[in-house]
Parts: C-alpha cells; structure tokens; sequence
C-alpha cells in the first residue's frame, strides 16, 4: 500500500463493459521525506487508479498495485493494477503528525507537528457551601 495524492481525473468514453461506471483518477505517490522523516513529499510518479471510495482532487489516499489491487470483492473481475482502498484521514510517525485532513490547505503539512497529547478529563471542583454572611441564590430572589 502507498500513501498517494488525487491529482486529476481520466474520462474514458470507450472502454471494456467490465469498466464501465468506474471512476478512474490520476494518483501521485508520496513518501516520507528522507531527511526529517516529519513530512511527505512526491515521488513523481503518478498512476491511474479506480476509485471506489468517492475521493476527489486533494484527497490523500490508500492505494494499492498489481495484484493486489484484484482481491476485493468490487475489483476481483475488473482488468486494473492500481486501485484506491482508503481515504487518508490522518498520517503519523513516530510522534509526528505528517498528514491531517482537517488541517489539510491542498498541500501536505511542510514540518510536522507533534502530535497532539491527550487532553487531560478536569477534575469537577466542589461548589463551596455558602456561609452565613454569604446571601444564597434563593435569598438574593426573594
């Protein structure tokens, strides 16, 4: 499996009756950049894939090839050798967030974040009792 981005689209008119209603997109593999290893980068190349999730332009998606791309039930019969398996909602390695679909601006992030700590549960405070020189709610409403 690659990590690829959805660059474009391959309309095709004429083509075996297997094919017909697949969608068919351009995808361009990344990889983790080498040095930092904290972002993605291309390798430019690129692919077509069928698409069987609804991705569209921007989208980081799973992909597969060869083989592979066969051995799920919608693809078993279909002549191809690349297909998207997976839209990419998140990437992290390590402790680095390389790819987020929220944060997502059509370009991968340029340096990783860490990735973000679980926010800690607070703790319920209990409410002070009031005094008698305090006024409660109920004596301030009546």
């Amino acid at each position: 499996m690659f990590i690829a981005k959805v660059t474009g689209s391959v309309i095709s008119t004429q083509k075996v009756d297997t094919m017909v209603g697949h969608k068919l997109l351009v995808v361009e593999p990344y990889r983790l950049e080498a040095k930092d290893r904290q972002s993605l980068v291309t390798t430019g190349r690129t692919f077509v894939a069928v698409d069987m999730l609804g991705s569209g332009v921007g989208d980081f998606v799973l992909i597969t090839q060869g083989s592979s791309a066969r051995l799920t039930p919608e693809t078993k019969s279909l002549p191809i050798d690349c297909v998207v398996i997976g839209i990419v909602d998140r990437a992290q390695v390590e402790s680095f967030c390389v790819y987020d679909r929220q944060g997502d601006d059509d370009e991968p992030q340029a340096k990783a974040q860490p990735a973000p700590a679980p926010k800690p549960k607070p703790k319920s405070e209990p409410k002070p009792e009031p005094t008698k020189d305090q006024p409660t709610k109920e004596d301030s409403e009546s």
